[in-house]
């Protein structure tokens, strides 16, 4: 699937899947979108197989990156709270981002992306050392953007959401291609405000986009609480916020791992290493809380790993 190809296409529904690429606005390109609560166990519940599939179809892939990039080396996360809206905040949301993303560098939890690289062949399933790997260092968070001069539309859409991960790369001085290279853009709007088909069809989306500053990957981060249990409140009784950091970090680690979507780890369904573990309520990589190195506590959903279960693969919440 071609990752940054401008020309007209129409918008499409993956029938039977949850998570994974969709066409949401004509003339953009896919965005990966993190299943409602209801859609990933519906898909578990109609497709009991997937979870016994062979290693082969199962595993996540590499498909060759965009431009050389695949992955992120180094991550930087850059956190903007778009529009005047943001005076209302009633779940605290922007603050606990900004918390999650100050501490999740160099975790445990993360660690599990380091297993992905790229400058490698296409249809890769283990690096093995080969490669420049995905990076997990302390320190992802570059610094937040309060875009609070003028109110941001009520219902944004792909082109308009994509537009503002741009204006918050030239805020930031990433001006070139190269310096967006291992950059993601979280683009959060406020409570009452979001784009079509939030909490029903899904809980975040990412994608990315052409542009002056060279591609520039983004996330739509709506503000995740009025989703309720759809996206998260109380999910395995983690609390009433615990969305908040399941979908940021379900939507940071694809970033890192397919930056440029579908150009990274994707596997034979279109499915990255946060849609594969999403909202997994019991057992081996259930969602959980899990303590960063800065001894702060987050829920968490868990992340797939290729090399878990000899090579088989599953679903883990550290790694190695």
């Amino acid at each position: 699937m071609a990752a940054h190809a401008q020309t007209a296409q129409q918008p499409m529904v993956y029938e039977g899947t949850a998570g994974g690429p969709r066409l949401l606005e004509e003339g953009q390109p896919p965005a990966i979108v993190h299943p409602t609560v209801q859609d990933a166990q519906r898909a578990r519940a109609s497709a009991p197989e997937l979870a016994a599939a062979p290693a082969a179809t199962t595993n996540l892939t590499y498909h060759g990156g965009t431009g050389g990039i695949g992955v992120e080396t180094a991550p930087k996360i850059y956190l903007v709270l778009w529009g005047s809206q943001w005076s209302s905040d009633p779940s605290g949301e922007a603050t606990i981002l900004e918390s999650f993303y100050t501490g999740v560098g160099g975790s445990s939890w993360a660690n599990s992306v380091t297993q992905y690289c790229q400058g490698v062949s296409r249809g890769t399933v283990f690096c093995n050392g080969s490669g420049t790997p995905a990076g997990n260092h302390a320190g992802f968070f570059a610094a937040v953007w309060a875009d609070n001069a003028a109110a941001a539309p009520r219902h944004p859409t792909q082109s308009q959401l994509a537009a503002e991960a741009v204006r918050a790369a030239s805020h930031f001085g990433n001006t070139t291609a190269s310096s967006n290279a291992t950059v993601q853009y979280v683009i959060a709007t406020a409570t009452g405000n979001s784009a079509s088909g939030f909490g029903t069809q899904y809980c975040a989306y990412h994608s990315s986009t052409t542009s002056s500053v060279g591609n520039v990957a983004y996330t739509n981060l709506p503000y995740i609480t009025d989703a309720g249990a759809s996206c998260g409140a109380n999910f395995n009784g983690l609390g009433t916020k615990a969305g908040i950091t399941i979908v940021g970090g379900h939507e940071m680690a694809e970033t890192i791992t397919d930056q440029f979507p579908s150009s990274g780890w994707v596997d034979s369904r279109g499915a990255e290493n946060g849609d594969k573990c999403a909202w997994i309520t019991s057992g081996q990589g259930a969602s959980a809380d899990v303590t960063f190195p800065n001894g702060t506590t987050f829920p968490v959903q868990s992340l797939w790993s290729n090399a878990f279960n000899g090579g088989a693969g599953g679903c883990v919440l550290t790694y190695p």
